[in-house]
């Protein structure tokens, strides 16, 4: 299992709005092939911070399977220009 971890800062002042098209997002990562399950939190202590934490079956199903995908393009409309500075991904495994 791959745990992909975002860090997503939102531009100030639309948290709602990210919150709202999160919702509808979440949805279409649920539904790729690899996917396992998805957290997103919101930080205390920053204002329009947020982590998302997402459980893939391999690195491949979320790189190249859910970044290659038409649904990613819906996704990206969504959620990326709430973004700034666009986030960082990054995989981790079990040690």
């Amino acid at each position: 299992m791959i745990l992909e971890v975002a860090i997503l800062n939102i531009q100030a002042g639309l948290s709602a709005d990210f919150e709202k098209a999160f919702k509808e997002a979440q949805k279409i990562i649920a539904s790729m092939d690899g996917y396992i399950s998805h957290q997103l939190k919101k930080c205390l202590e920053e204002t329009d911070k947020y982590i998302l934490l997402v459980n893939w079956e391999t690195l491949e199903a979320h790189t190249e399977g859910f970044r290659g995908s038409t649904e990613y393009l819906d996704w990206k409309k969504l959620l990326h220009h709430f973004y700034e500075p666009f986030p960082i991904v990054e995989h981790y495994v079990s040690v």
